[in-house]
């Protein structure tokens, strides 16, 4: 599908769609617990596919309005055909932990999947006792998981992705002995593994938590039976960034505190010289754009800003710097390439280092541009088209992944945008 963009004036409500980090999570826990119910649960491809997974584990799911599980009691099943994640990369990590406390499972999916890296993890689920390995022999999915995991020390790489730790916590409490886990260097995206923490210890899983080791006893219950997820900020710097390039003004409903890393938006945004305002008991957070000025950002918390990031920087005044973004390489594609050469296709002067981006923000015009099927990549040119008009943007059906609906509610306060 080929998303048309204009320039546009933005005026009104949207509401965030619902954490797609949290809902995850939420699936997954639950489905390995007795079961109960995912209330306001973002529905997107992404989670389906863990929908999916779980129910490969055993889990008896309905997904409406809430998804209502009847889970596996800490006892997942070893499925009977190979797990397709599509292109969800949580999904994979999370269910090849998962897997690990089976008698075994084959995970794979698109294309996109199986290029992104999984080699810390599986070097970890060997060292907790089970067989995990490529079938290609390079990390990358199609990835063979043989149970089962006993327990014991694993050391883990942080510098890639906060899931592999992720996946361990969800998994780790269901092994029959202790697991210590030991991270090497620095922790990237460190808030998704404290959303995950946080969601561990609501249905009453015991983590001792350090900087460095997370120490999980064994032989424990998961015990989710209710969970609310919460506005997803990620989503929402779509519908903020794009008030703030045209100068309009936009609230977001739904947005909540929480541990999400990517609520930095609100700091970004200000410190960029936009006016944001946030009721957080109500959950609005209202936004008025003017002329933005350049800054540095380090994205080692917050790598899904990093294309809203620099979409901001192309239309501010003077630099923008994306520093320790290394890991952002690693997602659905390398998005510092990717955005580097779509900004630059719409006139941006920007250029792309080892970690990160350098942007020298002036008037963007509009082009044809390649969204990579990578949702992020699709939404972030979206905002940019705002400015530039006569944007053309492939893949855009790739919003589904984590915003279904998104053109359609973009286009309710006023946006210029045609899909077909």
């Amino acid at each position: 599908m080929i998303a048309s963009v204009e320039r546009s004036v933005l005026s009104g409500e949207v509401y965030a769609p619902p954490s797609k980090s949290y809902t995850h999570r939420a699936i997954l826990i639950t489905a390995l617990g007795p079961g109960g119910t995912v209330l306001r649960p973002l529905i997107s491809a992404d989670t389906r596919a863990t929908v999916s997974a779980s129910e490969a584990f055993g889990a008896k799911i309905t997904v409406g309005d809430e998804v209502k599980i009847q889970g596996v009691s800490d006892q997942p099943r070893t499925p009977e055909d190979v797990i397709n994640v599509l292109n969800s990369g949580t999904t994979m990590r999370f269910c090849a932990a998962v897997a690990a406390l089976t008698d075994g499972a084959v995970l794979t999916g698109d294309a996109s999947i199986r290029t992104r890296p999984n080699g810390p993890l599986l070097g970890a689920l060997n060292d907790l006792g089970a067989v995990a390995f490529s079938i290609r022999n390079n990390g990358k999915a199609p990835l063979v998981v043989r149970g089962k995991m006993r327990g014991g020390t694993a050391r883990l790489n942080g510098s890639v992705s906060s899931q592999f730790l992720s996946a361990l916590l969800i998994a780790a409490p269901l092994a029959k002995g202790d697991t210590k886990i030991v991270i090497e260097g620095d922790l990237k995206s460190r808030p998704y593994a404290e959303i995950t923490l946080d969601m561990l210890a609501y249905a009453g899983v015991r983590v001792e938590a350090e900087r460095q080791e997370f120490f999980v006893p064994g032989g424990q219950s998961f015990g989710l039976n209710s969970y609310t997820i919460p506005g997803d900020f990620s989503s929402a710097s779509y519908p903020l960034a794009a008030a703030a390039v045209t100068g309009s003004e936009v609230t977001v409903k739904g947005i909540l505190p929480s541990r999400q890393g990517d609520s930095a938006i609100i700091d970004i945004l200000g410190r960029m010289g936009t006016k944001v305002s946030w009721d957080k008991e109500k959950g609005d957070l209202k936004i008025k754009g003017g002329e933005l000025e350049g800054i540095e950002v380090d994205a080692s918390l917050t790598p899904d800003l990093v294309p809203t990031i620099a979409v901001l920087g192309a239309v501010a005044r003077g630099k923008t710097t994306v520093v320790n973004a290394e890991h952002v390489r690693h997602k659905e594609t390398d998005r510092l390439h990717a955005m580097a050469v779509e900004l630059a296709r719409m006139g941006a002067d920007i250029r792309e280092r080892p970690d990160g981006l350098e942007i020298v923000g002036g008037k963007l015009h509009g082009a044809s541009v390649h969204g990579y099927h990578d949702h992020r990549i699709v939404m972030a040119l979206t905002v940019a088209g705002f400015v530039a008009g006569g944007t053309r943007i492939d893949a855009a059906e790739s919003v589904d992944v984590s915003y279904p609906g998104f053109f359609e509610q973009m286009a309710g306060i006023g946006a210029r945008v045609n899909v077909n």
